[in-house]
């Protein structure tokens, strides 16, 4: 290469080298200026101080040992060369590497150092962990070590082993190809085809694989208690593993030293060839086959395999154990519920729990939230809300929730311009409450979030509670989970406010400005820091706008869930963060596990795939395809609305992997639990993921006989979405403030039914609550001789009424619109079962909004006892008439899954004429109420609709006619024409 092009070439990797530094050392800076805004600059610093520290080290020591076998290889090379065409065509290579081969060693043990490095640098966790182990106080039960030798030091010196492996790989591949280079290796000629310094040094080099070979061996039998070994498909070591392949491990073990030893000794004190040493090789290859394969078959095949279950017994038992106690539910309170009372009970109305039961389903009420609360189009409360509970005037109860925000989507395409997306909307306003039972005209019953300070003319808003009930002192949302764009806030002119806070109450059109005052986000007042963001965000607006002044500052990262993620990198974050009203302040609340996938014995899961179900994607995260055995809830975070403040509080103060990471931040990096503030703690609810997980492992480990376990008989299942089982979705778990049976009071408890496995009937429900601070698993189990209906079996037989069946199809077909099922709710009360799926109408028109119209109800088998009633006490009232009058022998409830055959109708004449004139005109009116978009009105239409259509049936039973439930447009009245049909479609 000419002098010139090896001056371009070196000014094009300047010119790389110094971008990617430069992007590199801004990413970095950002980072820390961020860290020290959320005061967690500790965590920063210790995690880049970790990287470097292992990035230096391990490179170092590859490049080191890659080096110094390169340079011994060319120091033991022959002075003399016989003569050969092989010789000859080597010299020009020696010519060319000779005069710099210190300079070409270099170069190549540092790129190989460097990507050594990289690697390492990701082991920053196994390196911390292993730094600030914990004892967990627990024995495995095969070599009677702590837990926690696992979980801490396990993996780092797995990893250790593999740094091995590849560094004495490369050495040998390096200096063979020295020694071939510089004739210390020949492959022709006359003599000896390896010079006695190069046998030496490469039979060393082997001799050091296989002592590590010997090293693995001594892992792999800690390893077997972390594998997929006992049959049926546990975790751990089995019969085979622990009577054969421990064993045979332990000899390899000790062969592989002997084979290292002999390999040296052979090949350059005693033979001093090569011979010797490949049969020590070729006998370990075959000891590792015979005795660590072949041998463990055999006694799998011949000892283990035609008496499986004894065998395997106590190695079943030990899984059992281990999981249950690796995922906090070894303290699951099992009882049996016989559930009996197939009839409602005559207090079912006043029971408490029954009253409490949630009918606004959090799927599909954010498009209520949305369109009656936004009042500008950019306002958004994202797919799904939350479910929270509020004590109001002394009444606990459940509140569904939602934050207002603004959705950077949402905005029109004048609004997206630089500076109305960074400085003008910048945050949302306000949390929506709705009590969880109520609704107004379809609507949630909204108590909290207005734009105004207060309701002036409750009377032309009924949705609306005439105040505040749940009165919040700073309403913005400057960190919400729809700010997805970094905020410029701040003003220097105090006079001059550009935000936009919200529009003024009373008029639509006209808006109010804010200007922020709060210490989140990062100043960037001085030049020199909107020339690093410039940078960052590739944006010349950081140094050219007004926009940005001396009293400025930038918020970015403002999702909840990336800044608890970016604070606590050592923690998985649920993926259901919920806002809640603490002191007066809107904080996020995110629940953060500790996990860990060596727990001996202990059953490994996915969490993406355990967590799974119709609400994923849909208003929650998906977890990361993590594998674990090990999982605890030891984390409370908070994120500040306004200001952006993370707090992380510790929650389970017995957890060794918490106490480890705290250590390693010094010490202070979680707030005890003792100082979590009670109006917080007021607000905490069992975790959802962790409860998924939980119930999945519940739904076979809840058998604790290793007899029992291996067959199988006695397993669950969690049952999939009951309106859309063929989906083949995951039915999701549900809050409720209620007392189960057993328990002493009402708590706000996370509920999900079972199944037995392949089957839908009802197995057991599986509830998560805490109870004085501390959490709480209880199971319900039902007899195993008993055929309680499950979910999906519960709504087809329901939605399969016939007079259910015809009153869905008139809200359908009527309206034109579609009919949306809400989470079906099983709850054990009056020692029965009592079955709840609110019904949603759902017009078909773009972002129409669902209302819900009706209540789906039946208790004990969900065939006999069957009411689609207008609201939760109607529905209460009547299964108790219904009840009642089959216990007295009065008009007992019929099956009514099968429609009723159309029997014969008198003429629409007197009542029957004048109820099919009222029902024609409720008809008129609903699709009138749809087309105008008022959804007040068109949720009263359809009431009005709904009750139009009771009088119209009542009017033809009380002439003797039959109620057919599908059926065509009911004529006009008049004297001879025959009675409509009860269903008329319009």
């Amino acid at each position: 290469m000419s002098r010139r092009g090896r001056v371009t070439v070196g000014v094009l990797v300047g010119v790389f080298l110094l971008f990617t530094l430069l992007g590199w050392g801004i990413d970095q800076y950002t980072d820390l200026l961020w860290f020290r805004e959320v005061e967690f600059a500790n965590v920063y610093t210790g995690v880049l101080f970790t990287k470097v520290l292992l990035f230096l080290a391990v490179g170092a020591a590859m490049a080191l040992l890659v080096a110094g076998n390169l340079y011994l290889a060319y120091r033991l090379r022959p002075l003399l060369r016989p003569h050969s065409a092989e010789q000859a065509t080597l010299e020009r290579y020696r010519m060319v590497l000779a005069p710099r081969l210190g300079t070409w060693i270099a170069v190549l043990s540092i790129i190989v150092g460097f990507f050594a490095g990289v690697s390492a640098q990701n082991r920053w966790k196994e390196w911390m962990l292993f730094q600030n182990a914990q004892p967990f106080g627990v024995r495995d039960p095969q070599f009677n070590v702590d837990i926690g030798f696992y979980v801490f030091d396990y993996p780092l010196w797995r990893y250790l082993l593999g740094v091995g492996f590849t560094a004495i790989v490369l050495a040998v591949i390096g200096a063979l190809a020295v020694h071939y280079i510089f004739g210390g290796v020949r492959l022709q000629g006359v003599g000896d085809r390896m010079t006695p310094a190069a046998r030496a040094h490469l039979t060393s080099l082997v001799a050091v694989f296989v002592l590590l070979k010997a090293v693995a061996y001594i892992l792999d039998r800690r390893a077997l208690l972390l594998e997929q070994h006992v049959s049926p498909g546990l975790y751990g070591a089995g019969y085979t593993d622990v009577n054969a392949l421990l064993p045979a491990k332990e000899i390899l073990a000790y062969i592989s030293i002997v084979v290292a030893v002999a390999i040296v000794v052979f090949s350059n004190a005693v033979m001093r060839n090569l011979v010797w040493p490949g049969v020590s090789l070729a006998l370990l290859a075959i000891s590792a086959v015979a005795i660590g394969g072949i041998y463990p078959l055999a006694v799998q095949n011949f000892t283990v395999q035609p008496s499986l279950q004894d065998k395997e017994a106590p190695y079943i038992q030990r899984s059992i154990d281990a999981t249950r106690a690796a995922f906090g539910i070894a303290q699951t309170d099992i009882r049996p519920y016989a559930s009996g009372n197939t009839r409602a009970p005559a207090n079912l109305s006043s029971n408490t729990s029954a009253q409490n039961v949630r009918l606004i389903d959090p799927q599909l009420v954010s498009e209520a939230f949305t369109q009656s609360q936004q009042v500008r189009g950019f306002y958004d409360f994202g797919a799904k809300l939350d479910v929270d509970r509020y004590t109001v005037e002394g009444n606990t109860r459940d509140y569904v929730v939602g934050v207002r925000e603004i959705n950077d989507q949402q905005l029109t395409a004048q609004q997206r311009n630089w500076l109305n997306r960074h400085t003008v909307f910048t945050h949302g306003y306000g949390l929506v409450a709705a009590p969880a039972n109520q609704v107004c005209s379809g609507l949630p019953h909204f108590v909290s979030g207005f734009l105004g300070e207060q309701k002036a003319d409750p009377s032309q808003d009924a949705a609306c509670a005439p105040s505040e009930q749940i009165k919040v002192e700073q309403p913005r949302v400057y960190y919400g989970e729809q700010a997805t764009e970094y905020a410029i806030v701040g003003q220097a002119d105090k006079d001059r406010n550009v935000e936009f806070d919200r529009p003024q109450p009373g008029d639509s059109n006209a808006e109010e400005r804010y200007t922020y005052e709060g210490k989140g986000g990062v100043p960037i007042g001085s030049f020199g820091r909107r020339l690093v963001f410039a940078i960052k965000n590739t944006e010349s607006n950081f140094v050219l706008s007004d926009a940005v002044n001396n009293n400025s500052r930038l918020m970015y990262v403002r999702n909840p869930r990336d800044r608890v993620e970016k604070v606590a990198p050592f923690l998985t974050i649920d993926g259901d963060p919920y806002p809640a009203v603490v002191d007066g302040r809107i904080q996020w609340i995110l629940d953060g596990y500790t996990t860990s996938n060596s727990y001996p014995y202990s059953q490994q899961v996915n969490l993406q795939t355990e967590t799974r179900d119709e609400t994923t994607n849909q208003g929650t995260f998906a977890l990361e395809r993590d594998n674990v055995n090990y999982m605890r809830n030891s984390v409370k975070a908070t994120v500040d609305a306004y200001d952006g403040t993370v707090k992380l509080y510790e929650f389970d103060g017995q957890d060794p992997v918490l106490k480890a990471w705290n250590k390693a931040f010094g010490g202070n990096l979680i707030v005890p639990k003792s100082q979590i503030p009670e109006s917080l703690e007021a607000h905490f609810r069992y975790p959802a993921d962790l409860f998924k997980v939980q119930r999945n492992l519940l739904a076979s480990f809840h058998v604790t006989n290793a007899g029992e376990y291996f067959s199988g008989q006695d397993f669950w299942q969690v049952p999939n979405t009951p309106d859309a089982p063929q989906e083949g979705v995951k039915q999701p778990p549900f809050y409720l403030n209620v007392q189960l049976p057993g328990q002493d009071s009402t708590r706000f408890q996370l509920t999900s039914a079972v199944t037995p496995r392949n089957r839908d009937n009802l197995a057991a429900l599986i509830s998560g609550s805490y109870v004085d601070g501390q959490p709480k698993l209880e199971v319900l189990e039902l007899p195993d001789q008993t055929a309680i209906p499950g979910p999906v079996q519960v709504h087809q037989r329901m939605a399969n009424n016939a007079e259910v069946r015809s009153q869905l199809t008139l809200l359908s077909t009527s309206t034109q619109s579609t009919v949306l099922y809400g989470n079906l709710i099983s709850l054990p009360v009056g020692d029965g079962m009592l079955y709840v799926e609110p019904i949603y109408v759902k017009g078909t028109q773009a972002n129409a909004t669902p209302l819900l119209q009706k209540v789906l109800m039946s208790f004990g088998d969900g065939s006999q006892y069957v009411t689609l009633a207008n609201n939760l006490e109607e529905g209460l009232a009547d299964l108790i008439k219904k009840g009642q009058a089959a216990g007295t022998g009065n008009n007992p409830p019929a099956n009514t899954e099968k429609p009723p055959t159309t029997g014969t109708n008198p003429p629409a004449t007197g009542p029957v004429a004048q109820a099919a004139a009222e029902l024609d005109t409720a008809i008129n009116n609903a699709r009138d109420a749809q087309k105008s978009g008022d959804f007040a009105r068109y949720g009263q239409a359809l009431q009005n609709l709904d009750s139009a259509m009771t009088k119209y049936q009542d009017a033809v039973r009380a002439a003797g006619g039959t109620v057919t439930p599908n059926a065509s447009t009911p004529p006009s009245p008049s004297a001879s024409a025959p009675a409509p049909n009860p269903s008329p479609s319009g």
